[in-house]
């Protein structure tokens, strides 16, 4: 049992679940973060090979709600963040800034989880498998053998993630929450990592949002300034990427660079030295969640998050696990 009601443990250290542990720790409550991963941002992620720095999940973000607004500003004052730019390329090639900031992880999009997750009891590496409901809290068992206990149970994951977790154990989710939780839906994406032996012919200032079929996104990660070598992330867009999800490393990596450079008009192939390949498999929100949170249970409380609640991407991320804390904190109806 847990030995504070106030006590929370949250499932997932991407940007929902640790903006909501923050809120919760802040508070006086005793928080625990699990997260499968070796490190914490889920889809806020930067990988490192080759002597490059690679952001191969949310590219960057943008703000329009005034609280989460305050809470970049913080960032960007603590050297976590920073402004990336104020447009991009499209389809059709360059265009003028449309005076709107995307932002970016100072050191890669990670750089703002690891950020967020100082000071917080933070256990990477550790896999929930089992959710049991106990007299005044939960119990979470982690694949390793470890536990965690807690009065509250935030679950963060992707949707189908954290439906399956919450009906692992003995807890019965009510058929309303199951429906609405199943109605939450995802497309992939793949996305191809390739570092380069000279500067790629991405324009300035390093990214060009597609937006499109078969290609979502090119990005210079060098351009962007989270690299010190030449590298490029090219993102297929969710048809082509549910179509080749299964396929091959290799296929799927010749296919991306050779669509990358026709839209580019240049070779990318002659000039890669080395390859990696995520496969996201719940990257795109479909179908969201109307509201930014949803309770499942008051008593002892079950909250979900993350960005299929509410408003999507990484701000949406955001508000949903703020909301999750300000439910668990009374703050909010």
């Amino acid at each position: 049992m847990p030995d504070n009601p106030n006590s929370c443990v949250v499932v997932g250290a991407g940007i929902s679940g640790l903006l909501a542990a923050r809120e919760l720790q802040e508070a006086g409550w005793r928080v625990t973060v699990l997260d499968k991963g070796r490190g914490v941002g889920g889809r806020m992620a930067t990988r490192r090979f080759g002597g490059a720095s690679f952001d191969h999940g949310a590219q960057f973000f943008t703000v329009r709600d005034d609280r989460f607004g305050e809470i970049v500003d913080g960032w960007l004052s603590s050297g976590a963040a920073a402004e990336w730019s104020r447009g991009f390329a499209n389809a059709e090639g360059p265009r003028d800034p449309d005076g709107h900031p995307r932002y970016r992880g100072a050191e890669g999009m990670t750089s703002i989880p690891k950020h967020l997750a100082r000071g917080l009891d933070v256990r990477t590496g550790e896999r929930a498998v089992k959710v049991e409901q106990v007299d005044a809290g939960w119990t979470v068992t982690c694949e390793s053998g470890g536990t965690a206990t807690g009065g509250a149970l935030l679950l963060t994951a992707p949707v189908p993630q954290s439906l399956a977790l919450a009906r692992s154990g003995n807890y019965a989710l009510s058929d309303g929450a199951r429906r609405q939780l199943e109605d939450v839906t995802y497309d992939p994406c793949l996305a191809v990592m390739a570092l380069l032996d000279r500067p790629s012919p991405v324009p300035e200032p390093g990214g060009v949002q597609i937006k499109d079929e078969p290609l979502d996104w090119i990005g210079d990660n060098a351009m962007k300034g989270i690299s010190e070598r030449p590298c490029v992330t090219i993102h297929a867009g969710p048809g082509w990427s549910r179509e080749h999800y299964e396929e091959d490393e290799k296929s799927i990596t010749e296919a991306l660079l050779s669509l990358a450079a026709e839209q580019l008009g240049a070779d990318l192939a002659s000039a890669t030295v080395e390859t990696s390949l995520a496969r996201w498999r719940y990257s795109w929100v479909t179908s969201s969640h109307d509201e930014p949170c949803l309770v499942a249970s008051e008593d002892p409380p079950l909250v979900f998050c993350g960005d299929g609640f509410g408003q999507p991407k990484v701000e949406g991320a955001a508000l949903s696990g703020l909301a999750a804390a300000d439910r668990l904190l009374g703050r909010a109806g």
